[in-house]
């Protein structure tokens, strides 16, 4: 089925409900919505694109974000999401290695992305944007298998380069339905409030909130203002957001400065880095038993464990901290389990892999053979991440097995910031390390050996040149040399040692 076929099944039943808004001024109802994805697949297909073809989305978060995916998916094809904070030469790598055959971006970001890339770019609000609107509709979402792609999602591997996970329609449905039975249930009357990137977990949690006929807002903004989303959460109410730990310290911590309660949110998911008991415990106190927390990943979507929004909440229980130090329990769909290097479950509480298999579990890396190889094993996942399991299924997690920084929410992987800084010709050796910051999780620093004198403004501007601005160090520490044990690697648990002992 084409995950598509819940937009058209809505629109049947409600063509009238409200469906998107800019702030608090209604765009489309679902009929409009509906007309408008069907048009835009017309167009589509009468430009040359069939099913199983790759049409990118590099946007900020508006409501047109919403009518090019499910126009896209009309049309029988799959949509590449980018994020909209990468620097234009990263999507254009992830253009081309997806083999897109059009670009939608947003006007703040297709001018800039229209010089590099040769993929042809469409920009949003346009003329021939609107003219692609205006077309003849297409009659209805083209049919699609349970395993054809439907969401190509590019994440980075250890290496750096640019990884695209297949995540079919089957994967997209089953991660909804999931969604319902262990993290929340959806109503008509509630509300999706986007502001994190659409790109990523906020927009992979749409599906279930057309299903269900819920509203849409997209803040004025593009982002996350703290004071915007309470002013929302009131107008709306019945208000469902996903937010990464850091956003929830922040809202928590201007809630409390201004006497805001949050009237009108009902549930915040949380998820993209580590969540502290301090703060949850904080949140809790003030806003009450609105959250809730999942562990996924691009490899399998929001959809490995959930923390309930009773567990978040349950004080009572005599491990409760220790359960709230947790990611959860397996989701519905999924079977989690913990193994040794040789793929053996360990006892109960022992430290290992965490392995899932089941539904939502990728079908394989993008033209990435070996890579899926190395990731997909007799039928399981291996996340790459470290964590132990109790006797009641709690998994908590203890390491990431890979180098991954997570700041703010946000994946960076130390390679792609080493490769550019390599890139200038007086930087020798680097090393990139993420180092704990109170708001963040996470900042990247970066160890360099330089051939000469160079300082930090330099290096910054190289950086800006090469990748996001996101993904660049906070702080440069110049070394004679890196540390390195006898195979000549670079000793990065050293490096991060030295975060104890000095600024």
């Amino acid at each position: 089925m084409n995950i598509s076929t819940w937009l058209a099944r809505t629109a049947q039943q409600s063509p009238d409900c409200p469906a998107l808004f800019l702030g608090c001024d209604p765009v489309a109802s679902y009929g409009q919505f509906h007309i408008a994805a069907q048009c835009l697949a017309g167009a589509l297909i009468a430009r040359g694109i069939r099913p199983g073809d790759r049409v990118a989305l590099f946007m900020k978060n508006v409501p047109d974000y919403l009518i090019a995916q499910y126009g896209a998916w009309y049309a029988g094809a799959a949509i590449v999401p980018i994020n909209a904070k990468l620097h234009p030469r990263e999507a254009d790598f992830i253009l081309t290695n997806s083999g897109a055959s059009l670009v939608f971006a947003t006007p703040d970001l297709a001018p800039d992305l229209a010089v590099v890339t040769a993929t042809e770019v469409i920009e949003t609000g346009s003329a021939g944007w609107q003219a692609l609107l205006n077309a003849p509709a297409s009659d209805a979402p083209v049919q699609r298998a349970p395993d054809d792609l439907a969401w190509l999602f590019y994440t980075s591997g250890t290496t750096g380069r640019p990884k695209g996970v297949i995540i079919t329609h089957r994967m997209l449905v089953t991660m909804s339905l999931s969604y319902q039975c262990d993290c929340d249930l959806v109503r008509a009357e509630d509300a999706a409030l986007y502001a994190a990137p659409l790109s990523h977990g906020a927009g992979i949690y749409n599906m279930m909130h057309v299903r269900a006929g819920a509203r849409h807002v997209f803040p004025p903004s593009g982002g996350f203002d703290v004071k915007e989303t309470l002013d929302l959460a009131v107008h709306f109410g019945g208000v469902h957001m996903f937010m990464a730990p850091t956003m929830v310290q922040r809202l928590t911590r201007h809630a409390k400065e201004t006497g805001c309660r949050g009237t009108g949110l009902r549930t915040i998911v949380y998820a993209g880095g580590p969540m502290y008991n301090a703060d949850i415990i904080e949140a809790v106190d003030h806003f009450g038993p609105i959250f809730v927390q999942i562990y996924g990943q691009g490899e399998c979507p929001m959809g490995i464990t959930a923390l309930s929004r009773h567990d978040v909440t349950d004080r009572t229980h005599p491990r409760w901290r220790q359960r709230l130090g947790s990611v959860g329990r397996a989701q519905s769909a999924v079977e989690v389990r913990i193994a040794d290097e040789d793929g053996k479950t360990v006892p109960t509480d022992a430290v290992g892999e965490i392995l899932v298999r089941g539904d939502i579990v990728m079908a394989g890396y993008w033209q990435n053979p070996e890579a899926s190889a190395k990731t997909l094993k007799d039928g399981w996942l291996w996340t790459g991440d470290m964590g132990a399991m109790d006797g009641d299924g709690y998994v908590t997690m203890k390491d990431r097995s890979k180098d991954l920084i997570i700041s703010g929410g946000t994946n960076i992987y130390p390679r792609e910031v080493e490769e550019a800084l390599l890139e200038h010709p007086q930087v020798s050796e680097v090393a990139v390390v993420g180092r704990p910051h109170p708001e963040w999780g996470e900042e990247v620093v970066a160890f360099v050996v330089c051939k000469g004198s160079l300082d930090e403004a330099a290096l910054d501007a190289h950086c800006l040149a090469r990748i996001a601005r996101f993904k660049r160090p906070k702080a440069y520490v110049m070394l004679p040399a890196l540390p390195k044990n006898n195979y000549g690697k670079v000793l990065k648990t050293d490096l991060r040692a030295s975060f104890g002992s000095a600024d």
